[in-house]
């Protein structure tokens, strides 16, 4: 059984409905046809033109100068660490941020950087104050704090910009760059209801997820300055992540911006009706935001629950005590009504 509930047997069982993540989404048929017709070239010689076209998108969109397109977005985050920081170097970032808590330390055992976390709020936030006390002054007893690492949207919610640029504004001062991990930024820019320029405006860099929610196969992408990409493709490289033809999955990215982005308010409105039909049945404690929705049930009936959702052909998670639930493309309002009837059936059985 893993995290999500799940072994690799199960993968092929009968399966109304997924909620495990978004990222298990498949290409659609026009992102299919895209791939297929994208024009391709040798990306490490620079010559892969649909590489070129998703990275000059994305940078235009965000408001920064260049990208760099990665296979992933724990690479695409680890290069910027790299980037930012130096072998002894330290970055400070949220105790339940991804790039702290989910990417095997890579910070640490591959570019040498110490993680300092500091505690996350309930929002998703770092606190102005704690950031502040967690900046070391310049002492050679010290690590040198040279980085602060957000996260938005964090565990599904959205942090509000101005909380956001309040804790920037504390790492400004401090002389520190500014790195965030937006995995699924064009969820919570959805939810804030701004443009990702606005949304980008504070960060030197920032890593954007096209697999989660988008429905690509695969790649992420880091914008930020001219200045430093470069070291960023130096560092793609010293990673394994420079790739050849990848324009075969920028494709999917060019055709998923322009036609996949805008149905994100679908996932969240699904989510939401997902969220409002448990809390009707009493099964447990509901939270929810964006296109994610956190069961926790009641004290017995975790496993037991998983078992009875599995035999009605939907896959939930197995974290424990909440059980992350997630609605993407490849749910649709038929799927989630089977959901919520399972749902319904469990407490009524």
């Amino acid at each position: 059984m893993s995290l999500y509930g799940y072994t690799a047997a199960d993968a092929a069982t009968n399966c109304i409905c997924d909620l495990r993540s978004d990222t298990l989404t498949k290409p659609s048929a026009g992102m299919r046809e895209a791939m297929m017709a994208a024009p391709l070239g040798d990306d490490v010689y620079g010559e892969d033109p649909t590489v070129t076209r998703l990275e000059q998108e994305l940078a235009a969109r965000l408001g920064k100068d260049a990208a760099v397109f990665f296979p992933t977005g724990t690479q695409s985050n680890l290069a910027a660490v790299m980037a930012h920081c130096g072998r002894g170097d330290e970055m400070i970032s949220g105790d339940r941020y991804h790039l702290y808590c989910d990417e095997a330390a890579g910070a640490s055992v591959l570019a040498g950087v110490s993680m300092v976390p500091v505690t996350t709020s309930e929002d998703g936030g770092l606190d102005p104050d704690r950031i502040a006390a967690a900046i070391k002054m310049d002492d050679p007893h010290y690590a040198r704090s040279r980085l602060l690492s957000l996260e938005n949207s964090v565990g599904g919610r959205v942090v509000p910009l101005k909380r956001i640029e309040a804790g920037v504004h504390v790492a400004r001062d401090a002389g520190l760059a500014v790195h965030l991990d937006g995995a699924r930024l064009f969820n919570a820019i959805t939810a804030l209801g701004c443009d990702a320029a606005t949304f980008a405006a504070p960060f030197d860099t920032i890593s954007v997820c096209l697999s989660k929610g988008l429905g690509t196969p695969a790649g992420s992408v880091l914008v930020g300055p001219d200045a430093l990409m470069g070291q960023i493709r130096r560092n793609r490289k010293i990673l394994g992540g420079a790739m050849r033809q990848s324009g075969v999955l920028a494709a999917a990215g060019l055709y998923a911006l322009e036609h996949h982005v805008p149905e994100l308010v679908s996932d969240h409105a699904r989510a939401a009706r997902l969220a409002e039909a448990l809390r009707a049945t009493g099964i447990g404690e509901v939270s929810s935001q964006t296109n994610m929705v956190f069961l926790t049930p009641k004290a017995g009936d975790h496993a037991r629950l998983i078992g009875h959702m599995a035999q009605a052909g939907i896959k939930i998670g197995g974290q424990s005590p909440a059980i992350r639930m997630v609605l993407h493309r490849d749910v649709d309002d038929g799927a989630l009504d089977s959901a919520i009837a399972a749902f319904r059936s469990f407490t009524s059985s």
